[in-house]
């Protein structure tokens, strides 16, 4: 194990960057014992312990200040691999490409393969860790969050004490570790459940968001497994986030993948981001033309949810926007019922036109209702819409981010929605409580199996101050 207790350490999350902390030391555990230990003096000294892995949480839940932090990289071997059940234990800072070229080697020839189900999309360098503290989704038609996938997994509590949380063994920890932002533990191994392993097609169209709202059941019925919209970004379009790009994976009989099949570069990649911030008509343009020309394209339903993901790719973007500051994309993820799913896009391209806000990227997913975890997010059913906007780094422009953010959560309230709550920090105490009622008593929860406080962050004490009166 590397701890270094003499060295100070400023982080950062890699996507948006705006979580700049200065923490005591970093500790770089490779084994369960390593954890414990971490853990055990933690106790004895009386700091703060935050977790990261991939680092690409934006909302404050991986870093604390003056606090030590507990980075899972190094923790990140395949344990165990079970070909009949399809199971496979993993150490939880093992990241998904790591993971998915493991199983490929370790399944070589084999007739029936496994793979994962579901990942988030847009970056893979993620931990499984950090994939069951935000209850994670990916882009399944018909797939409730990562809790489903989700056997069992070994936690290092608040004592020091490994325990085997599952549904049917520490049971109320198993409902409050998942979804629960890393504040009950360090989850140091994880059993994942895996799906057959099957060739799918990409099938696309360009198509208004009515036309896929009324396709999806249909596609659902007839076995696509995968699909999302990713609608039009530039507000002086009339097909501003209500036109879009419907591609959706259909399981097909196993062939050779043909050499040669389209793909987007990262040269590629770069000059839409590029246009995505310049000239998002155009922008729009090449992405959907792209897509269109891979319709009927072959993949593997494991591997097509792998992405590229350019990192610091707004160091150049800074340069070439040339507006004197840094600046990111800052992500929103926004939940309402299908059926309003049409009502709540066109107040959105109403409040965006009128805010001028700068959207960069967009999609619209399908998320099955999660009754298994105790802060669930996907309270129900729900369209899922994820908005990226762009933010420069000076305080007027992250005080009317802070605006948009809370406009839109608004707006999905008003349409009997929610928000992710972790991808930044600008909800109201109002806000918080219409979309998770029962936040109060998670955090009274989390007292109650941390009472010393051990494991926080800085989205946690922000949340701790909202909510002091009913914490007393």
């Amino acid at each position: 194990m590397c701890d270094k207790p003499n060295q100070p350490i400023i982080v950062n999350d890699v996507h948006a960057k705006l979580n700049v902390t200065a923490m005591q030391r970093l500790v770089l555990p490779t084994t369960a014992t390593e954890v414990i230990a971490a853990v055990t003096k933690a106790n004895k000294e009386g700091c703060a312990l935050s977790i990261a892995g991939g680092r690409h949480a934006m909302g404050g839940q991986q870093f604390v200040t003056e606090g030590v932090l507990l980075d899972l990289s190094r923790l990140n071997k395949l344990e165990q691999f079970d070909p009949v059940l399809g199971q496979v234990r993993v150490q939880a800072g093992i990241q998904w490409p790591d993971l998915m070229r493991k199983l490929h080697v370790m399944q070589h020839g084999s007739k029936r393969q496994w793979g994962i189900r579901q990942k988030q999309t847009g970056a893979d360098r993620l931990s499984i860790g950090g994939a069951i503290a935000a209850n994670i989704h990916g882009r399944g038609l018909d797939m409730a969050p990562f809790v489903a996938d989700l056997i069992s997994f070994d936690l290092v509590d608040a004592s020091g004490t490994l325990r085997h949380c599952s549904r049917q063994q520490h049971a109320e920890l198993f409902r409050l570790v998942v979804g629960g932002y890393g504040l009950f533990g360090v989850v140091v191994s994880a059993t994942l459940q895996l799906a057959i392993r099957q060739q799918v097609v990409r099938e696309v169209e360009l198509c208004s968001l009515a036309e896929m709202i009324d396709a999806v059941p249909q596609r659902i019925a007839a076995g696509y497994l995968y699909g999302d919209f990713q609608f039009e970004t530039a507000p002086e379009s009339a097909g501003f986030l209500c036109q879009g790009v419907f591609s959706c994976y259909r399981p097909v009989a196993a062939v050779p993948v043909p050499n040669g099949q389209l793909r987007l570069s990262k040269l590629n990649w770069q000059k839409l981001l590029v246009l995505a911030h310049t000239d998002k008509a155009a922008a729009f343009s090449q992405f959907s033309q792209f897509y269109l020309a891979s319709n009927g394209q072959r993949y593997w339903s494991d591997s097509h949810q792998l992405s590229i993901y350019l990192d610091d790719y707004h160091l150049a973007l800074d340069q070439e926007l040339a507006r004197g500051c840094a600046g990111s994309e800052m992500i929103t993820e926004l939940y309402v019922p299908v059926s309003a799913l049409q009502h709540f896009m066109a107040d959105c391209a109403d409040d965006f036109r009128q805010h001028n806000v700068d959207l960069i990227y967009g999609t619209v997913r399908i998320i099955r209702q999660d009754t298994e975890t105790a802060l669930a997010w996907a309270r129900q059913d729900y369209a899922c819409v994820i908005f990226n906007l762009h933010i420069d780094h000076h305080s007027v422009a992250i005080a009317a981010a802070a605006r948009h953010f809370r406009r839109l959560i608004d707006i999905a309230i008003r349409y009997q929605g929610s928000y992710f709550l972790t991808y930044h920090p600008f909800a109201t105490k109002q806000q918080v409580l219409a979309c998770y009622p029962q936040f109060a008593d998670f955090l009274q929860q989390k007292r109650r199996f941390d009472p010393a406080l051990r494991f926080q962050s800085n989205w946690y004490r922000h949340y701790s101050e909202m909510f002091k009166e009913e914490l007393l």
